[in-house]
């Protein structure tokens, strides 16, 4: 079991790292506070907490605070993941101990053992609540450059279908005859046979992609209502192609087909700022009206509300990713 050791009345900065695959993780340490300084490298104002979130890929500095003198006690360090789909998954819990080292007296061999409390495993409330304190620090050392206008905008759905299980296979999809599928819009991603930016440096893009991903649902339907009976997802290797120095704006809705379920999502090569997010089906009109322009938080990982949208706005500026 992984220990660490600390002293009273320090104060320790804690680097957190979600290397999963899949599971965002619910992080906190039995009877001590933390506080948020920092999402994805980026300063963040800081705000306390007991417990935290994070996602796949995403990093969290904390700070910790230990209790001021020394306690006969050991404290458990716990994470699990946040689980609201389909399908199985594993849903222990991994412990950790936070350890006071006393100056001059040995560990006690039976110290009092203070327990953890974490969210539910489906607690979409605190994750919401959560997320939704993270702000830039918009400063004139660290500022928030958002794009203030925007000239390309796109709408997302993320989520799962189905594809057909391949023959002399088993699969474990919502039917024997089919697997689960991640999709983005109903496209599913075909890994090619030569890297796309290769591909492209070198002009032989024919047949390795194409440049048609769909900018917006080609069938529109209520995202977070009832969920369409056809689950079948298309395959393709397809892209969208942005000039150089783009202002961006994506929202990314989720959808309830095979269930509603929380999304982490990677824009490689690039930070992003978080300009909204909420619950139900995103409205163009309402919606942008509430956005944070001036101190929206600025990183490189974020997830997709359970039954919900976020907006995200970045500048296409790096041509090599």
């Amino acid at each position: 079991t992984y220990k660490l050791k600390v002293k009273p009345g320090k104060t320790y900065l804690l680097r957190l790292i979600n290397a999963a695959l899949n599971d965002e993780l619910f992080f906190t340490i039995a009877n001590h506070t933390l506080t948020v300084v920092e999402g994805d490298a980026i300063y963040t104002k800081p705000f306390d907490t007991d417990k935290l979130l994070i996602t796949p890929g995403q990093t969290t500095n904390v700070l910790l605070k230990t209790k001021p003198e020394y306690p006969n006690a050991t404290f458990l360090i716990a994470a699990r993941p946040y689980f609201t789909g389909q399908g199985t998954f594993d849903n222990s819990t991994t412990m950790g101990v936070l350890e006071y080292e006393h100056p001059f007296k040995k560990p006690s061999k039976n110290p009092t053992l203070i327990q953890p409390n974490l969210p539910q495993i489906n607690d979409t409330q605190f994750v919401s609540n959560f997320t939704m304190k993270f702000r830039s620090l918009a400063n004139d050392e660290f500022p928030a450059n958002v794009p203030k206008t925007v000239d390309k905008r796109f709408f997302f759905t993320v989520g799962l279908g189905t594809s057909p299980c391949p023959k002399n296979t088993t699969c474990q999809g919502p039917t024997n005859s089919t697997k689960f599928a991640a999709s983005v819009n109903n496209v599913s991603f075909t890994l090619p046979s030569v890297a796309i930016l290769q591909a492209y440096y070198f002009g032989q893009s024919n047949g390795v992609y194409t440049t048609d991903f769909p900018v917006e649902p080609m069938v529109p339907f209520n995202y977070t209502g009832i969920a369409p009976n056809n689950t079948n997802v298309m395959n393709g290797t397809r892209t969208v192609v942005l000039p150089f120095n783009t202002s961006v704006e994506l929202v990314m809705q989720d959808t309830t087909i095979l269930g509603a379920e929380s999304h982490p999502l990677h824009l490689h090569g690039f930070n992003f700022f978080v300009v909204g997010q909420g619950f139900g089906n995103f409205d163009p009109v309402k919606d942008p009206v509430k956005f944070n322009l001036v101190d929206p938080m600025e990183r490189n990982t974020a997830g997709v509300p359970a039954g919900g949208w976020i907006a995200i706005r970045f500048l296409a500026d790096n041509p090599g990713k």
